[in-house]
């Protein structure tokens, strides 16, 4: 397999913890003991994941580190910006490297969590790509991240089915399927039950170490075409954060004895920072890009964040900020003209709508919404898109096929040049809308919905006809936090109502109410809906905005076994 070594010199039994798991030394489980589990988490795939943590631990910390300066500056009255000692990369004449055939067409992903069904699903829904997600869409508790990873290899090996019982129907992959990339969780986010040397592992290294070990030579043969495993990279802020994973995918291909390049991986471009360093960016992981992405809702959220300081950057009803906004639309045509300038994809965003089943007409319209942003996206120059649902791929098949023909990309043909005069200020004008109870309201009951399901293990749940995951409740918490922080006065509906602490308060027990009433009594009683309405609300009216949302839920989700590790 991999030319990893194994420290120590115990006997097995020896090695083996009170958890039934075999053990490299200084690395310690703490979820649960299950026999498939013990299929991913062996020996050597663990000594590989600590591998991974103790060269690249500093690194990342010191990444950490770098972001609260950045938040410390812009707190402080300063703006994000080109970085004028990269100058020379952003002007320079270099190439990312060749796209690799089994990737060269991607007009149309899905994306969703890494559950058994859903990956069925996904691969046999006609998208080109299909996202396999731990990160926004997943709730990272141990039973979803262990059985994903079970999911994820039966799918590579194309050994993977599914028997639901409630419609006596067996779902199995089709002759023709989607390739595979999976999003590990960002840099910020720790895997809290598993210990290296004493501290929690970095997620994101958990989540592609596990992966990429037990899949990287059966992914090649099965998917890429001598080239793989891919990934999508989420949530950086700085070129730094890239270098980090150049160097982690270096390391894996040097281990695994594949070519260097060979791990491919596309960068959501969805923190308001990191849109001043896409060349950067791309520069970092030149020999292993695919492209970026406009990760569009953590994009809005970003914005929000990055401005918790500047009371002049409030923004409009969330259901206003859309592709139309002028930052919104600079960041698009900036991200397709660089991508297309270093010879890589320039993916478009997420279209969330879901099918609405049971209101034909009503299912039209959000079909119509969704026909007419991806016709701007594609025709603005992005080589693909996103979707949230099985049920929108064939009109955004439909509209890329139109307007693309039999070309794979357009990364030749739509250069965009005219988007190198977008400047900072383009970037970061102020959104135009304005702000009502309603959007107030709406914020409310999706935040507190959203974390509820996330505390009781799904973490892409559908909402009022949308999809919503991690970054549009995020979107929710932080435009309520900065409306309650300057008493936002809600003048689009004729009440001139100023947002207080009252105010929300009374906005939260009404909208719990409705909750209640729209899920039912018996559903909402054992639900968590009373523990999130709690956090929720927590989270709106801190003094201090949590950077994540999730990483304060994420506390109320981990599971450690009853009795501490212990040596045999």
């Amino acid at each position: 397999m991999m030319g990893l070594g194994v420290n120590g010199c115990a006997s097995p039994a020896m090695r083996k913890t009170v958890t039934g798991y075999d053990l490299p030394d200084g690395v310690d489980i703490r979820g649960r003991y299950d026999e498939e589990f013990a299929k991913i988490l062996t020996r050597d795939a663990l000594q590989f994941v600590a591998e991974l943590q103790r060269e690249f631990r500093n690194h990342i910390k010191y990444a950490m580190e770098c972001r609260k300066e950045a938040k410390m500056r812009y707190n402080g009255g300063a703006v994000p910006g080109f970085d004028p000692a990269t100058t020379y990369v952003r002007e320079g004449e270099w190439m990312c490297a060749p796209v690799p055939p089994a990737v060269a067409d991607r007009r149309v992903e899905i994306t969703g969590p890494v559950e058994r069904k859903m990956i069925i699903n996904a691969l046999n829904s006609g998208a080109k790509v299909f996202m396999a997600d731990f990160e926004d869409a997943l709730s990272p508790s141990w039973e979803n991240l262990m059985r994903g990873h079970v999911n994820l290899k039966d799918a590579v090996d194309g050994t993977i089915s599914f028997h639901d019982k409630a419609r006596n129907r067996v779902y199995k992959l089709n002759g023709q399927i989607a390739k595979l990339f999976v999003r590990p969780r960002g840099w910020h986010l720790p895997e809290a039950h598993m210990f290296i040397d004493g501290e929690p592992a970095t997620g994101c290294l958990v989540d592609f170490g596990l992966y990429f070990y037990h899949n990287y030579a059966a992914f090649r043969r099965n998917q890429g075409a001598g080239f793989g495993p891919f990934f999508y990279l989420p949530k950086m802020e700085h070129s730094r954060e890239a270098r980090i994973w150049n160097n982690v995918f270096e390391k894996a291909e040097k281990m695994a004895g594949i070519e260097k390049g060979s791990i491919r991986a596309t960068v959501l471009i969805e923190t308001l920072p990191a849109v001043f360093q896409m060349d950067e960016i791309l520069y970092e992981l030149r020999d292993h890009s695919v492209g970026l992405n406009c990760g569009r809702w953590d994009y809005i959220f970003s914005y929000v964040k990055t401005f918790q300081a500047h009371p002049d950057r409030l923004l409009p009803d969330r259901v206003q900020v859309g592709m139309t906004q002028h930052f919104m639309r600079s960041y698009s045509d900036l991200l397709i003209r660089t991508c297309h300038r270093r010879g890589v994809h320039a993916m478009g965003g997420m279209a969330a709508q879901i099918p609405i089943r049971d209101d034909p007409a009503a299912n039209e319209a959000a079909l119509e919404l969704v026909r007419k942003d991806k016709l701007r996206e594609v025709k603005a120059g992005h080589d693909g898109t996103w979707a949230a649902h099985p049920g929108l791929i064939p009109a955004i098949m439909e509209v890329f096929n139109n307007n693309m023909g039999h070309t794979p990309h357009q990364i030749q043909t739509m250069k965009r040049e005219e988007a190198a005069h977008l400047t900072e200020e383009d970037l970061l004008q102020r959104p135009r809308g304005v702000r009502t109870m309603d959007g107030l309201r709406l914020n409310t009951r999706v935040g507190i919905q959203y974390l509820a399901a996330w505390l009781t293990g799904t973490g892409s749940v559908p909402l009022y006809n949308l999809m919503e995951d991690a970054a549009t409740a995020e979107i929710s918490r932080v435009q309520n936090w900065q409306w309650l922080k300057y008493g936002v006065v809600l003048d689009g509906d004729g009440l001139g109502v100023k947002v207080s602490l009252d105010l929300f308060g009374r906005v939260v027990e009404e909208e719990m109410a409705r909750i209640e009433q729209e899920v039912g009594k018996e559903r909402f009683k054992k639900g968590m809906y009373k523990e999130a309405g709690k956090i929720f609300t927590r989270q709106c009216t801190a003094p201090i905005l949590d950077d994540f949302l999730t990483l304060d839920a994420y506390n109320h989700i981990v599971l450690h076994r009853p009795k501490a590790s212990s040596r045999l």
